[in-house]
């Protein structure tokens, strides 16, 4: 049968300082967290204006969906949903059960699929469906998009629009560095997670025509002892910069919103890294609510509620 609803899934993050700490403590919780990583987050929260713009981008791209889905059909109440702050996914399926929702299409908001981005928000989705009985809509989840060409289109553009602020002699020459998400290594062994980070960015470069790119990753939150994914991104830019390499544009393929990650992790702290070495540094945007990311989101909507 076909649906009558859209929820869209996201990590979610505070909206003012004063939630900085309680969401962090929701974010660890159940993980072996060192305490001085969280306050070091806190302190890279308050360099970015105590805010999160994930939550606000989030609310924008599902009003531009529902705009999308009204023009073009199937015409659906598009829901938000987040994993870690409000709304949190089980107000919002309660939600939609008291508005008559009955069979949802479910989007995680993240293109590359491994534990952390597909079951862990899964998990809470089932909970929250179990803890509302019959009244709980059903829930379908989109195929894979990390290589939809709207999406790698969209992306590519946000890349071009970073290159361009490069002195124009140098475009050419400058490097591509895609980055996503670190996980834990076994995790990432259990998941096509690094293997569909790698085939978004091949496919961005060749829309490009870039041969020169790579992938890192960044963020990293677990213990010293705990091998995560690796080159991290600021390993990346050093040795780049020791091969001789002039400019870089960092291009955060693995996240679809401005958040912490993208806006100290690489605005703040991987630009100070390229400074201190002398690299040329630009960071593409993400894709938060492009024209083409918007349309891509209608199509694989669209194509989950007919099945």
């Amino acid at each position: 049968m076909p649906a009558d609803a859209v929820l869209l899934i996201a990590f979610g993050g505070p909206t003012r300082a004063e939630e900085v700490r309680p969401f962090l403590a929701n974010v660890v919780r159940g993980r072996a967290v060192p305490p001085e990583r969280v306050e070091e987050v806190v302190r890279h929260y308050a360099a970015i204006g105590g805010r999160s713009p994930l939550n606000d981008l989030t609310l924008r791209q599902a009003r531009k969906l529902e705009a999308a889905l009204a023009a073009t059909g199937p015409a659906l109440p598009v829901y938000v949903g987040m994993r870690s702050w409000e709304p949190y996914l089980a107000d919002t399926l309660a939600r939609m059960a008291a508005h008559g929702a009955r069979r949802a299409v479910a989007v995680i908001l993240a293109p590359h699929a491994c534990e952390a981005s597909r079951e862990r928000y899964t998990e809470q989705v089932d909970a929250a469906r179990a803890a509302l009985g019959a009244r709980a809509p059903a829930v379908r989840y989109v195929g894979s998009w990390h290589t939809h060409p709207l999406f790698v289109t969209a992306v590519a553009d946000a890349t071009t629009a970073a290159l361009v602020t490069l002195p124009a002699a140098r475009r050419a020459g400058a490097a591509l560095v895609f980055t996503a998400h670190s996980v834990p290594v076994a995790m990432a062994g259990r998941s096509p997670y690094v293997a569909e980070i790698a085939t978004s960015a091949e496919a961005v470069a060749g829309r490009l025509g870039r041969t020169r790119w790579q992938v890192a990753y960044q963020s990293r939150s677990g213990g010293p002892r705990e091998p995560w994914l690796e080159p991290d991104v600021n390993d990346a830019l050093r040795a780049l910069a020791a091969a001789g390499t002039r400019d870089v544009v960092v291009v955060p393929v693995g996240f679809v919103c401005d958040h912490v990650e993208v806006l100290y992790d690489l605005d703040v702290e991987a630009r100070a890294t390229a400074s201190s070495l002398g690299l040329g540094f630009a960071r593409a945007g993400t894709v938060n609510d492009h024209p083409l990311f918007i349309r891509m989101l209608a199509e694989v909507v669209a194509e989950a509620a007919a099945a």
